[in-house]
């Protein structure tokens, strides 16, 4: 029941952002947006870790980030394993594509990447920062791309915050870190402490380059297409 409990959370928070990046990006301009090139690309690197581990044996051993091997690489290259078998793997693949997706088509896709690296690299040091190595946020359990992929849906979670339409997306917005302290206190489900991390520096992020950041606008925007700084300045 407790495993049953732990996964069904965890995947209502990451629905949660899901409905918050569509409410981000405007769920009735997806069909006329762009491809969203730098989403296609990281989850075709995915997708390559996850044949690169169905082919060589010893890849996990290799490549995960257990803390008891040494190897710098670790880190990033764990990302890109999956050990929840078949179902698992296939979901974190897919929820990888279409957050970075909506994350590509939000912050563009240089800016996705460097947010999906930071929710790679920083929540170990945060975790050391704030006292909670030993319980460790980690979800990915010395492998897996979820933790990564939960940082980058909460960076989309609090740009809303700061420009979201009215109350009910800014609670939108607000509902995930919410949710995401109530699973981590209450089970020390480590993607809850890692989308509290994601959802500050998205909040932080837009607030600092909103002016510079690309929006993907209005589909159809072509070399005119509007930044964040221009929708701002329209409301």
């Amino acid at each position: 029941m407790g495993n049953l409990l732990f996964n069904v959370t965890t995947a209502a928070l990451l629905v949660l952002m899901f409905k918050g990046g569509l409410a981000l990006v405007g769920e009735d301009t997806i069909r006329r947006r762009r491809i969203p090139w730098g989403a296609v690309g990281l989850t075709a690197i995915a997708i390559a870790g996850v044949v690169t581990q169905v082919s060589w044996g010893g890849a996990m051993d290799a490549l995960d980030s257990d803390p008891s091997k040494a190897g710098w690489w670790r880190v990033v290259t764990a990302t890109f394993m999956q050990n929840g078998g078949f179902l698992g793997g296939a979901w974190n693949i897919g929820t990888l594509a279409v957050i970075a997706g909506l994350a590509d088509w939000f912050w563009g896709g240089a800016v996705m990447l460097v947010l999906f690296g930071a929710g790679i690299l920083l929540p170990e040091h945060l975790d050391s920062l704030f006292m909670e190595a030993s319980r460790s946020s980690d979800p990915r359990n010395f492998a897996g791309s979820s933790g990564a992929t939960y940082f980058l849906a909460a960076t989309l979670a609090g740009a809303l915050l700061l420009r979201g339409k009215g109350w009910k997306e800014r609670g939108l917005a607000v509902a995930a870190p919410g949710l995401g302290l109530v699973m981590w206190f209450a089970q020390e489900n480590g993607h809850g402490l890692v989308v509290v991390y994601g959802f500050v520096l998205g909040a932080l992020g837009w607030f600092a380059g909103r002016r510079v950041i690309r929006d993907g606008g209005e589909p159809g925007d072509g070399a005119g297409r509007l930044t964040v700084g221009d929708l701002v300045r329209k409301r």
